[in-house]
């Protein structure tokens, strides 16, 4: 018995003979969305690079910091793209696109999503989702926790000792969903889900952004400050503050629709190939987070390709990048937006106008490009 059904009994809910047997026209209904999820993250995917830091969470406090002014710009719906892992979720329930691609140029982030996808359709609620992350026994009456708050459900992980042998069976059914995926895994990518889930059921909400190729002194939050970090107005946004923000995240991937592929933002495939199924299927791209990669393309001389890979996507007036600078990291200055106590920045850019400015002549330097046109959060 899967872990998912034995949370059921252990909230005291009755398992219903249906739930073991379906129709065969359902059957090839959900047959035929597994083939589709793989195969069109197959075609848009091109081989994984190389990327010096363990990122499975993100390393921005400042990330809801965009919401706002997202809602402010009528960002909303359409086709949605991010990098990294699952802060792009916060995102994607404050903008509410209809399909949603996980482009990173580590093969180990379309795993670690792959992973996500598997928890997602585990569980019912946020509580049995964060348990089931960080391996811990749901609370008795878990369904009513439908209505706590953040805080409550960090401050239940927090307290709650993990179980080994609930670990290890969620660990094969998480192996067992990612492999029902249909996306072809060798040996190796399945230790790396195995490994990225061992990391969060050890260090708990103490798992945080590691830098693996290069001595670093600077600090990285926890998980646990991230998930009860807040907007500019002091509001929780995290896609686990509410539990219905939870199941839109829930439901897109039920659906098929958050798509993990593994692509260089500059490179000659991946992006290119995302604009074209857009432009086939005649979706607009509403944001496309971008963290601080465009610093790293710049420093290689591949900006240029990426603005050539921008213009094949289909945007309108709306459409934004949402960018992270951190300060004093790559130049000497704070940038303007600067929120007292907050080492990163989130930023917005149009990205009509980041195509503007390089047929113009381009960007002087990193610095350039985060405060050129910047679009003012307050």
């Amino acid at each position: 018995m899967t872990y998912a059904r034995k949370s059921l009994a252990f909230i005291l809910v009755a398992l219903l003979p249906t739930a073991y047997s379906a129709n065969l026209q359902h059957l090839d209904e959900q047959t035929a969305k597994r083939v589709d999820f793989a195969q069109l993250s197959m075609r848009l995917s091109e081989p994984g690079g190389y990327f010096g830091s363990d990122n499975l969470v993100s390393n921005e406090l400042s990330y809801q910091h965009v919401l706002t002014k997202l809602n402010q710009m009528s960002v909303s719906g359409g086709a949605y793209l991010g990098v990294g892992p699952d802060q792009n979720f916060t995102y994607i329930a404050e903008i509410k696109p209809r399909i949603a691609f996980m482009l990173d140029i580590r093969r180990d982030n379309l795993l670690q999503h792959l992973l996500f996808k598997a928890i997602f359709g585990m569980a019912h609620n946020r509580v049995e989702y964060l348990c089931l992350l960080f391996g811990r026994p749901l609370p008795p009456r878990a369904r009513e926790w439908n209505g706590k708050s953040i805080r409550e459900l960090t401050d239940y992980v927090d307290r709650t000792p993990s179980n080994p042998k609930l670990i290890e069976r969620t660990r094969l059914e998480i192996q067992r969903r990612a492999a029902s995926y249909g996306l072809p895994l060798s040996d190796r990518d399945r230790e790396s889900i195995n490994e990225v889930y061992q990391a969060f059921c050890t260090s708990g909400l103490e798992v945080r952004y590691t830098i693996r190729d290069r001595p670093s002194g600077r600090f990285f939050p926890p998980y646990r400050e991230l998930l009860l970090e807040k907007d500019l107005e002091g509001h929780q946004r995290n896609y686990l503050a509410a539990e219905a923000n939870f199941q839109f995240i829930k439901k897109m991937q039920d659906r098929n629709l958050i798509i993990p592929v593994t692509g260089d933002l500059s490179g000659s495939r991946a992006l290119r190939a995302i604009g074209q199924y857009l432009n086939e299927s005649g979706e607009h791209i509403s944001a496309f987070y971008t963290s601080n990669v465009e610093f790293y393309l710049l420093r290689q001389s591949s900006f240029e390709r990426f603005v050539e890979n921008l213009k094949n996507l289909p945007i309108d007036s709306h459409s934004v990048i949402i960018r992270s600078y951190f300060n004093y990291a790559y130049y000497t200055s704070q940038h303007p937006q600067t929120v007292d106590n907050y080492f990163s920045v989130q930023l917005l850019q149009t990205i009509d106008s980041v195509i503007k400015d390089q047929n113009a002549g381009g960007y002087e330097n990193y610095y350039d490009l985060v405060t050129k046109r910047s679009i003012d959060l307050r």
